[in-house]
């Protein structure tokens, strides 16, 4: 365990993958799903909301700083017509189970249940883009993801109370990073017709 302290260094780094996508987006080089962006800032920003209420701490800093990137990303890719990725109705499928989901939270309002539904709400919405990151990992920036994941890491090594509170959002982004930076990283579907 680390010094909880450290929180502030891993939401300086996701900031910073974050804006750096905001830039790629605004360049018109990276092409964000606004579906995906948009559940992506909503479920973490509930999941911090629930978090706070149930006493995390500063732990919580990880959720607020995954929900609020996305956010930014998602208004730059109003600002650049070109930025945008076109919506399939894969995308629609997922993003109305994604909010789905967020409306069964609202419903139960129990804290832990509110957490596992965010959860369940990102994941949803991180589908199109996992989908996306395999057929064009060009359209996407690898570091909103890489830093995302230190900065999940870096939340989970400074946990002291090992409760679910603490530890499921943290864990399901880190492995949602992981997932997204090597589809993008190693382009397995090049990887894959080459070894063909």
């Amino acid at each position: 365990m680390i010094n909880e302290n450290f929180i502030y260094l891993g939401v300086f780094l996701n900031s910073l993958g974050s804006i750096s996508y905001a830039i790629a987006t605004l360049k018109g080089k990276a092409k964000p799903n606004r579906v995906t962006f948009f559940l992506w800032a909503l479920a973490p920003l509930i999941a911090f909301y629930s978090e706070v209420k149930q006493g995390v701490g500063i732990q919580s800093l990880q959720a607020f700083i995954v929900g609020f990137g996305p956010l930014m990303v998602l208004s730059a890719s109003f600002l650049n017509k070109k930025s945008v990725w076109k919506i399939t109705r894969f995308d629609i499928i997922c993003g109305v189970l994604s909010i789905l989901g967020l409306i069964l939270w609202l419903i139960t309002k129990v804290g832990n249940i509110a957490i596992i539904f965010s959860i369940m709400a990102d994941g949803l919405a991180t589908l199109p883009t996992i989908k996306k990151s395999y057929n064009f990992p060009q359209t996407e920036s690898v570091w909103i993801y890489m830093s995302g994941g230190v900065c999940s890491a870096i939340t989970l090594l400074t946990i002291k109370t090992w409760s679910f509170p603490h530890y499921a959002f943290p864990t399901y982004i880190l492995i949602a990073n992981i997932i997204l930076t090597s589809l993008i990283w190693f382009d397995f579907k090049k990887l894959l017709k080459t070894g063909s």
